[in-house]
């Protein structure tokens, strides 16, 4: 049996590309972003792919177009993203929010299942009256009729070359024996299981551009180096989406001078960033930007402005859009669509440009549930649809 996928929030895709992967079929994404979508698209060419709001879409609309579907995904921001009037109450009550969107969506097609991933730090969110955000969202999923279970899964226990932690939740209408995956890779080889893999595990076979090189499409030139490698190229023939960042040459000495495992704030100081309109050396410590990974261990967490935050463990620049995208497990085969970075948020805001602000490649990865963090998660949840029908 195929189970039916409606993936809302979708973004470039990463959580409806784990579920495939396992066998599912994506019916249905709903994506706001223009670039997101497109990415989506081009990756999905048989599904019906949405771009909207999710508040923009009536109940008739979504039971016109997604009927019957088995399962429901996820990932609402869940604080501070008030669709109601902010003098409505409290903005970081999740049913002022869009996590009332999606369990909108969840009342009215009433899938067998529905999974919302998060940031870890949910758990410890509170609304005003100091009620723990968690409780409303599971108190909200128990009226709906479902059984309700969450935790906190790490990607790197899953294959995925990255420490990532996520909180899933997962709502079922049946009572689940087994509601997450077992870990399959671990730091402590005690355990019998396969260990985690290194950032170099993923990259290593790139080629190896320096800054301002690299294209849109390219060839590949050495053999992959490991399994991780040749599951990932599957049957790519090109390369995707490498290309490095149009450094300067002030930004390539500053890298050169890293050891790994050194950031920004470890440089000597005439190479430290200057303030912005000045000549001065900023005194503001930026710890998190620009940290220079180590080849054999797991890469930190690719966020969604990852090109800032890490350097390549032996090239004078930071990570290519690929090689976000293999930190993250996405194929080779899938491309990203729109331009590798924009200019920041921040500053279209105030400059009013807000039909400029798109989620470039960049942001797409970060923002992305790994493929194979999901796949892990569906591959677990369908084995156990599929013995519930044949009771």
């Amino acid at each position: 049996m195929t189970y039916k996928i409606l993936d809302t929030f979708a973004g470039a895709g990463g959580f409806s590309l784990g579920f495939e992967m396992a066998g599912a079929t994506i019916i249905g994404a709903i994506e706001q972003d223009e670039w997101a979508t497109d990415t989506f698209k081009s990756n999905h060419p048989n599904t019906l792919v949405i771009k909207s709001k999710l508040e923009d879409l009536n109940d008739s609309y979504l039971k016109t177009n997604f009927q019957n579907i088995d399962i429901l995904l996820g990932g609402p921001p869940c604080q501070g993203f008030s669709i109601a009037n902010k003098k409505n109450g409290d903005p970081k009550d999740p049913r002022n929010s869009l996590f009332q969107e999606f369990l909108r969506v969840a009342k009215v097609l009433q899938p067998r299942i529905v999974i919302m991933e998060n940031v870890p730090n949910l758990l410890n969110a509170k609304t005003a009256d100091k009620t723990p955000v968690i409780e409303i969202i599971e108190n909200e999923l128990r009226e709906l009729g479902y059984f309700v279970y969450k935790t906190i899964l790490e990607a790197q226990n899953y294959g995925v070359p990255q420490i990532r932690k996520r909180l899933f939740v997962i709502a079922s209408k049946n009572e689940l024996q087994k509601p997450f995956p077992e870990a399959t890779h671990s730091t402590d080889l005690t355990l019998g299981l396969q260990p985690c893999l290194t950032l170099w595990d993923a990259i290593s076979d790139l080629p190896a551009i320096l800054a301002r090189e690299g294209a849109e499409i390219s060839e590949y030139t050495v053999e992959p180096q490991t399994d991780y490698q040749k599951t990932l190229r599957k049957n790519s023939t090109k390369l995707h989406n490498h290309k490095a960042m149009k450094h300067s040459k002030r930004l390539v000495e500053r890298f050169q001078s890293m050891e790994w495992g050194q950031s920004t704030s470890d440089v000597p100081d005439h190479l430290k960033p200057i303030k912005r309109n000045s000549s001065e050396i900023s005194t503001t410590v930026y710890d998190q930007n620009n940290r220079r990974m180590h080849p054999n261990k797991p890469c930190h967490t690719i966020a969604a402005s990852f090109y800032a935050n890490f350097v390549h463990p032996y090239l004078d620049r930071n990570f290519t859009a690929r090689e976000g995208a293999r930190i993250q497990s996405f194929p080779d085969d899938y491309i990203f669509l729109g331009k590798p970075t924009v200019v920041s948020h921040k500053l279209l805001q105030r400059e009013g440009r807000f039909d400029e602000k798109y989620l470039c490649q960049y942001n797409q990865i970060g923002n992305a549930v790994p493929p194979l963090l999901a796949f892990n998660v569906a591959k677990n949840l369908l084995s156990q649809l599929e013995s519930s029908n044949h009771e």
